[in-house]
Parts: C-alpha cells; structure tokens; sequence
C-alpha cells in the first residue's frame, strides 16, 4: 500500500502580487500567522481522519515574502503530535548542514514520545543560500547546489567557478553526513564520542573538570568521565520510543550521490524531482542497497514528491494551479533552481511541465500518478500544498479525493506492507 505523507510549509496568504508586496514584510505579520498557524490544525486533523500515513512540516528561515514560513519543526510536530491519533508526525526535514545535530536527537526523541511512537524524521542538506550560509557560518558551510546533479550547460556556465563549488558542496555534505551520524548515534547509543566538526569531549586545551563528576561517575552512563573528573562522552537523552530509531528520510533533487548515501544507510530518498529522473535514481538505490547488503525492489523505501490540483474540470485544476502556485513557483522554486522551465505566455503549463505537478479532473490526476508509479511504484507519496495561499478547505477536498479515487489504484502498484 501507498504511505501518503501530506507537506505543509506554511505560505501567509495574499490575493496577489501586489497585496504581498503592500504588506511587506507579510512574513512577519502576527495576525495572518495566528491564522494560519491554527488553521493547519483542521487539515492536520482531516489528514489524520482520512487516514493519511503521515504528517510534515519543513525548515526553513527568514521568508520575508511569507512563502516558507516554518523555522521550527520541532515545535508545530509536538504541537501536532497531540492532534492526531492515528497519523505519523515529522518533518522533511531538518537542514542538517547546518544543524546542531543534539538538538534535532534531542527534540525529535521528545517528539516520538509525544507521538506515541508514530513519528518520523527526515534531513535535507541546504540550497538556500539567504539562510543556510547564516545559519552554517560558524561550521564555514554554505548551500550549495550539487555540481554532481548539474547539467553539461551549467557546467559550462559556471566555468571557472565549479571547482570552488565543488569544493563548497564537499563540506557542505560532509558536514550533513557527519551529523546526520551524530543524530543517529544519539538516538541508538548509550553514550557517544566523536572526532570531527564536533568533538565530544572537547579539546583539552579547553577540558575542564566537571562538578557533578562523583555523581556522573555512580549513575552516569559508564565512562562518562575519567579519572580527573574530566567529561569523556555524553549521554544523549531522551532515547526516542521506537527501536531503533523513527523512520528517516532524505531530501534528494538532483545529486545521485545524495540517493546512493540514503541506500548504504537504509535511509528513504524523497525524490524532489521528474518522475524519469525519481525510477533513474530508484534504480540506483536499488543496486546500491544491494551493494550493502539490503535487498529492496524498485519503489520500496522510497518517497516520490508531487504537488496536486485536483478540479471538477481540467479548466478548474489549471485555475487552482494560478492562484494557489504560480507565485510561489515563479517567485521561489524557479529562481532557487534555474533549470525550470518558465514560458511567460503560458506559465501554468510551464508549471505543469516542470514534472513535478499532477493536476486535472480526478480521472486526469488519476491516470497521471498511475502512469508516474508505472515507472516507479514509490512506497511513500509526499503532497505538498502551498496553504494557506490554498484555503484549508480547498486543501481538505483534494486529500479527500486523493485518499478516494487515486490512492486505491497506487496501492495495486506498491505491494509493501503497512
């Protein structure tokens, strides 16, 4: 059976470009955010009704424009999290480039526990610069857009510059694997060491002894501290509910590397991307995992992204699309990442061309992700819907015919077990 996952940012609404731009910065305006905020309460709690697998959020900081405004997970999850009583609550994700990697164990742990154990947790590695070079400053990291996941003409464009950008992307990811590992060893060790950005413990040129030694030294975990009082390990705590550790996944658009990273780990790619390039890297994960000893079929463990408008004509979806997307795709999405296309004579069906939107009658629709999960039968469906620019009522209605006419003909197509 397909596991649908609905993606909520949020975006402050305006009518139009102009009203955004009137109420600038509208991502600081107090009163639309109280809206919003509670509003997404009633789709959560529709999405959990409808029996959606899971529920998510993102990270992101400083959208003055009010189109991703969302720079605290943790907090709307453990909001959500006593909402729902049936529905998995997470994020996709945590920008773990520039992330402290205790703090995102730590509060994801607390998370799971609020859930109950129906939680997930997922990372992402930064491309945006405005808030990603800020944020990372102190560890010298900076987004990067993957000169592995670049085409020839980009390549070409950034001439003298790829190596520089190679160079960035390297630390960029380094960093990423290395606490994406330090939250995991969090969750699943006693107590951890680690020799790298992050040193537990700390250098001992700044070691110091600590006061609670004697105590830590009885009912610590073992080996906490040596013989001088000095800390040698930490004790990540709370350990999350699930054994061993809530479900992860990893934000991939157009790095293969980023896919053949969550295959040796046994983490679940969700694919922000065509549905062509998604089965080219379904197919990797597959070979990979293999390579590492984790027998998976094509789709299995895997998450395709997809935004839908789902109208009772095609003339409707294609409205919906308009008013609900094209800013947000005009104004974020495309600068963010060139390489979509963008025709100012038609711009809904260049937002329709990206690859990336299903939208039509239910019948459309329908045919339309049975054709993608033809190529590759994700196991997961990730939706994402600009609300609050879409109202909740309108969001609402498209889960509900989602979970209606098109998830019964993409469980055919994923054959895994709830």
């Amino acid at each position: 059976m397909v596991k649908p996952i609905i993606q909520l940012y949020p975006v402050l609404p305006a009518t139009d470009e102009a009203t955004r731009g009137a109420l600038r910065p509208i991502g600081r305006n107090a009163e639309l955010y109280q809206d919003v905020v509670h509003g997404m309460t009633d789709i959560v709690k529709a999405a959990d009704d409808l029996g959606f697998w899971g529920i998510s959020t993102i990270e992101h900081h400083f959208h003055s424009e009010g189109y991703e405004v969302s720079p605290s997970p943790s907090i709307l999850n453990a909001y959500w999290a006593g909402q729902v009583r049936n529905a998995r609550i997470g994020a996709l994700g945590y920008t773990m480039s520039s992330q402290d990697p205790f703090r995102v164990a730590e509060n994801t742990a607390i998370i799971d526990h609020l859930a109950r154990g129906r939680s997930f947790v997922g990372f992402s590695r930064g491309y945006q610069a405005r808030w990603t070079d800020i944020l990372g400053q102190h560890a010298g990291v900076e987004a990067t857009l993957s000169p592995a996941g670049m085409t020839d003409q980009e390549r070409i464009e950034l001439g003298d510059r790829l190596a520089a950008e190679s160079s960035a992307d390297r630390r960029n990811r380094d960093m990423f694997e290395e606490n994406v590992d330090l939250v995991l060893r969090s969750w699943t060790s006693e107590s951890i060491t680690n020799d790298g950005y992050w040193q537990v413990p700390v250098h001992p040129e700044r070691a110091k002894a600590w006061g609670m030694a004697p105590t830590t030294s009885r009912l610590g975990a073992p080996g906490e501290v040596d013989e001088n009082g000095v800390i040698q390990r930490v004790s990540v705590v709370p350990a999350p509910l699930q054994k061993p550790h809530p479900p992860v996944f990893v934000a991939s658009a157009a790095s293969q590397e980023t896919v053949e990273y969550a295959a040796r780990r046994g983490f679940i790619p969700a694919f922000f991307s065509s549905t062509a390039r998604a089965a080219q890297f379904g197919d990797v994960y597959v070979d990979v995992a293999k390579e590492a000893g984790r027998e998976v079929v094509r789709g299995q463990n895997m998450a395709m992204v997809r935004w839908m408008q789902i109208g009772d004509t095609d003339a409707q979806a294609r409205a919906a699309v308009e008013a609900y997307d094209l800013e947000m795709y005009r104004n974020l999405y495309r600068p963010l990442t060139p390489r979509m296309p963008l025709d100012e004579a038609d711009p809904v069906q260049s937002v329709l061309d990206s690859g990336l939107w299903t939208a039509g009658t239910i019948d459309a629709v329908r045919e339309q992700f049975v054709e993608q999960w033809k190529l590759l039968p994700a196991e997961y469906c990730v939706l994402i819907f600009h609300y609050a620019q879409q109202p909740k009522e309108s969001v609402i209605r498209n889960l509900e015919l989602f979970m209606k006419h098109v998830k019964p003909e993409l469980d055919k197509l994923t054959p895994y077990e709830r």
